[in-house]
């Protein structure tokens, strides 16, 4: 319900937003202050689903971590000689953050006499994490070739627990890269900024200039042509957006090891582009 509440409001801001601007674009002629709020209404529009996808971002790592914890009491109640099944269903009542209604539904499976190992296969594809569904296979194969099921759990508590380890030590590893991509990405954005803002409308002057001065020649007029900074704008704005939406997935995919994971950084790297080149020639006073 909070989800579907908060895309409400942004659809009604963002339509508020996106109707102020057609106002500027149509009663004011203000075409910089239509791009800005135009922006603003598609930020304000898509943020809702952005943040979902976050949301669901931050599940999926926690049901990670949280398996990893749920492992390691399996294996010392199985070690303790409590046989798994068992051991499962006393586990249902513990807190295992976004686990626990997968662990609670596995636990009431198991109760109500479903096999182990089909109640571990929906586990698995309920929880929609792969280092979960390769746990869980291995567990499965050990239960049903009648194998060591204490030695299995052992190796896939420290397996789970190495992957962990390793996703901390790459998200920390990857961290000074990130920071350095929004870094490159601002200084591209300040340099488009400067371009669009200070050096066409030179170009233009001095295009101006010439052509008066040497009579209207056709060659220095830009083939009849007035030369217009404004033409740029969309091109540059454009440029800005595609260059923040794959920055965004590359920095996610590097850093999280998914490209969902890299919606939040595209959303926040392209605000910036839409926020800060329209923003600034209004502040300019462009037309």
């Amino acid at each position: 319900m909070k989800i579907k509440r908060g895309i409400i409001i942004g659809i009604i801001f963002g339509v508020m937003s996106i109707a102020g601007a057609l106002f500027f674009l149509f009663y004011l002629d203000s075409k910089n202050t239509f791009y800005f709020l135009m922006g603003v209404g598609i930020l304000v529009l898509i943020l809702p689903f952005v943040l979902s996808s976050i949301g669901q971002t931050k599940e999926e790592r926690n049901k990670d971590e949280k398996f990893l914890e749920f492992s390691r009491t399996l294996v010392e109640s199985v070690g303790s000689g409590t046989p798994i099944s068992k051991s499962i269903i006393n586990m249902r009542t513990k807190n295992f953050g976004s686990l626990s209604p997968h662990v609670e539904k596995l636990a009431n499976q198991i109760e109500l006499g479903i096999p182990l190992q089909q109640a571990f296969e929906t586990f698995a594809y309920d929880t929609k994490s792969k280092t979960i569904l390769r746990a869980i296979t291995l567990i499965r194969e050990a239960d049903r070739t009648g194998g060591n099921i204490n030695t299995i759990l052992n190796s896939v508590a420290k397996s789970v627990s190495e992957i962990e380890k390793l996703k901390e030590e790459r998200r920390a590893a990857i961290s000074s890269l990130v920071i350095e991509g929004y870094i490159i990405f601002f200084i591209f954005i300040v340099i488009m900024v400067v371009v669009e803002v200070q050096i066409l409308p030179l170009t233009a002057n001095i295009a101006g200039i010439s052509s008066s001065s040497s009579g209207g020649v056709e060659g220095l007029n830009f083939g009849g042509n007035d030369f217009n900074p404004g033409q740029f704008s969309i091109a540059f704005l454009s440029l800005l957006t595609i260059q923040g939406l794959f920055a965004g997935i590359i920095i996610g995919k590097l850093a999280e090891g998914r490209i969902k994971a890299g919606i939040k950084h595209s959303f926040i790297m392209i605000a910036l582009a839409i926020l800060i080149s329209t923003g600034s020639k209004i502040f300019f006073g462009l037309k």
